[in-house]
């Protein structure tokens, strides 16, 4: 989150994390403005525990970055908590990033040689380091420079004592989007930045438009400018942000979540219908591709699991054993919808198999007699190096055991993924002629093929846990 030009910026990044909890539970941060002074604070866990009104009393400002964090480079610890900010003799520069960069070993290597000392164990930091020992003239050059040394995800807003920016990266991994809100009585507009549109809602700013992969934007007193620092990348959008991470209310890469999801429901149904009494979905992430799977269908919807809101995220939490105890911690059946029922279940994805396990005995054991689960995606077999913390090709079930193996494993009557075209069909469907085509997508989890080059599996994965 990124906000330019209002009186209690701190507050409003603060609502706008609110609605960005769902992309990272373990640590938030933000760093505020005024023009001269530049503060920051950071913490373990959610956002609504760590800024109190107290709290935010202590970021005064009309510019603020924020940043909710879940760790995929970096041990999941206050140190590597975002905002980060590095002084240097361009000024201090606080940084908040989204992504993953792939190539940081050597960079790394060679900043410290230049007498770079990190305070992190974050590739972020990586970034800050090389725009404050970057050779350009001028901040922008010395951002732009930065940026086109690094190769992998980032969508980043930066903020210095009086500037906003924000860049994405060339493929354009990870969305990021800008907004406006405007000013009242003749005052400026509000400039905005969000990883997802669902920000800009609470707090009533307009979108704009996404930030180009490869532009670098810069918001100043004198406005708006944009540059490139590469035109020449083919554009490799992460197509789970569709599937899974993204909210269904954003507009993510310029199309809505929704509407995608609940096309790819529309064509699982399409694809491998099976007869049933009922369309279940796994909340939250699956229930958009139920509704669209039951109106294919015309088998009635209903939410047979509950879930618990008071818990967190289960893929995207560090450590297997917490995601065990955190699925019967997060859903419940309801017995009277599902007893004697054939059901077909709708979720997301199958990473490792134990969670869709899990949740087919829990539907059984609340009486249902057929239980047949449909996955919005297809089969995830590589591991992503973008952002997106999924295990090493060793824990990832469906690149080790074929369909039937995993519909054995995971004790349901039938087991059908979403195709590949089906899925980049349903993300493009009704596009305009200048919209996304199903090129644009980077699909390496499911194919195995990657828009970088590839990068040894052990540098990237987190040193943090080990799966059991």
């Amino acid at each position: 989150m990124a906000i330019y030009n209002h009186p209690d910026a701190a507050r409003m990044t603060y609502w706008g994390l609110y609605s960005l909890q769902h992309r990272g539970q373990e640590s938030a941060g933000i760093a505020s403005a005024d023009g001269q002074n530049v503060n920051d604070i950071k913490g373990m866990g959610l956002v609504s525990e760590i800024f109190t009104d107290e709290v935010l009393a202590k970021l005064p400002g009309h510019m603020a970055i924020g940043h909710t964090r879940y760790s995929t480079t970096g041990d999941s610890a206050l140190l590597n908590a975002q905002p980060i900010s590095v002084e240097s003799i361009r000024g201090l520069i606080a940084i908040a990033h989204n992504g993953n960069l792939v190539n940081l070993g050597n960079s790394r290597e060679r900043l410290e040689r230049d007498g770079a000392v990190f305070q992190t164990t974050s590739d972020s930091e990586i970034i800050i380091q090389l725009i404050a020992h970057s050779k350009a003239s001028t901040l922008v050059d010395c951002i732009a420079d930065s940026l086109s040394q690094v190769d992998g995800a980032f969508s980043i807003v930066m903020m210095t004592r009086n500037r906003i920016f924000a860049a994405r990266d060339p493929h354009g991994f990870r969305p990021l989007s800008m907004g406006r809100i405007p000013g009242v009585d003749g005052a400026p507009d509000t400039f905005v930045f969000a990883s997802e549109t669902c920000a800009f809602d609470l707090l009533h700013a307009k979108y704009e438009r996404d930030v180009k992969p490869g532009e670098l934007v810069m918001v100043s007193e004198d406005g708006v400018t944009s540059r490139y620092f590469d035109t020449k990348t083919r554009q490799a959008s992460c197509i789970f942000e569709h599937v899974y991470f993204a909210r269904p209310d954003s507009r993510i890469f310029g199309r809505w979540v929704q509407k995608s999801r609940e096309e790819m429901g529309r064509q699982l149904a399409r694809e491998s219908h099976v007869d049933a009494d009922l369309v279940v979905p796994v909340p939250d992430s699956g229930v958009t591709a139920a509704l669209g799977y039951a109106a294919e269908s015309g088998i009635p919807f209903n939410l047979g699991l509950i879930r618990n809101h008071y818990v967190g995220r289960t893929f995207i939490q560090p450590e297997q054993r917490v995601r065990d105890f955190g699925v019967r911690m997060k859903l419940n059946p309801v017995r009277s919808l599902l007893e004697g029922k054939r059901v077909i279940l709708i979720d997301d994805s199958i990473i490792r198999g134990t969670t869709s396990r899990k949740i087919v005995r829990m539907v059984r054991a609340a009486g249902a007699t057929e239980v047949h689960l449909r996955i919005s995606c297809p089969p995830t077999i590589s591991p992503c190096f973008y952002g997106v913390d999924t295990p090493s090709k060793k824990d990832l079930i469906a690149a080790n055991q074929s369909v039937a193996e995993i519909c054995q494993f995971i004790e349901a009557d039938t087991l059908a993924y979403l195709s590949l075209v089906g899925l980049t069909h349903s993300c493009t469907k009704g596009e305009p002629l200048h919209g996304l085509e199903p090129g644009d997508f980077c699909t390496a989890c499911y194919t195995g093929d990657y828009p970088t080059q590839w990068v040894d599996v052990d540098e990237i994965l987190p040193a943090t846990t080990s799966v059991g």
